[in-house]
């Protein structure tokens, strides 16, 4: 009976933590397609899921870092959803490509219009973003949630390193080191030079071919030529001959 009392009370201690836990681990998080390298550009993906059992989530509002300005955002269409894109003034202009930019985008906002997240779901708001900065190891992106029966959630906790997870942690994306192009592209684009260059050898050797076999086939007709001009020259020659024959005789 003890033991059953015992194993009783653990099991209920252990539903606690679940559902402790469940709730806390279910925020609004951010993952890059591939890597997010410093100094490139990615595409990040912006989780939603819905956390409650009975409203639906309609507007996500996340937050650009203002320490680290990203001088291009650009968000993919979800459909469904209207997307409005805030800009703001800089302090300090950032130089990209040889161009000053003197303003970057501060918050995206996605508003369902016939589309909402229901309980037990979640949605991905794709944004493309870039320049990564190359001073940082990680950009907060703080988010606000909000559902159709007016409550809203502000996921804007900065998590501490070494500490345990806020309540409401806002979105982190971890920065890679930077890779040599700093487009993020990596081993993909050193695969597709080395099928560049494939593809300009196997061009240039077909040509090669061709040309070889152009010139034979030239050097044929070339020979039949003059086989066919040396024929004629030596029946011409004999009938001549022939003739020249004919005459003395008479």
């Amino acid at each position: 009976m003890k033991l059953s009392r015992i194993a009783l009370a653990g099991g209920v201690a252990a539903s606690t933590v679940l559902l402790i836990a469940g709730p806390a681990a279910a925020h609004v998080s951010v993952q890059p397609v591939g890597e997010a390298a410093k100094g490139g550009y990615a595409t990040l993906n912006f989780k939603v899921p819905n956390e409650r059992d009975q409203a639906s989530t309609v507007k996500l509002e996340v937050n650009f870092p203002a320490d680290h300005p990203l001088s291009s955002v650009t968000p993919q269409a979800v459909p469904g959803w209207d997307i409005k894109i805030d800009k703001s003034k800089l302090d300090k202009p950032l130089e990209v490509h040889g161009k000053k930019i003197t303003e970057a985008v501060s918050k995206v906002t996605w508003t369902a219009d016939d589309s909402e997240i229901a309980p037990g779901y979640f949605q991905q708001f794709p944004v493309s973003v870039g320049a990564l900065p190359e001073d940082a190891d990680q950009l907060v992106f703080k988010a606000i949630q909000t559902y159709d029966n007016k409550e809203v959630v502000r996921w804007i906790e900065e998590p501490t390193e070494g500490g345990e997870e806020p309540d409401s942690p806002a979105p982190v994306l971890k920065l890679s080191a930077a890779a040599d192009d700093h487009h993020g592209g990596g081993a993909a684009d050193d695969a597709k030079e080395g099928d560049d260059h494939k593809a300009a050898d196997t061009a240039a050797s077909t040509k090669e071919t061709h040309a070889a076999a152009s010139s034979s086939s030239s050097s044929d007709t070339t020979a039949r030529t003059l086989g066919i001009i040396g024929i004629v020259i030596g029946v011409a020659g004999v009938a001549f001959g022939v003739l020249a024959g004919r005459r003395r005789s008479a």
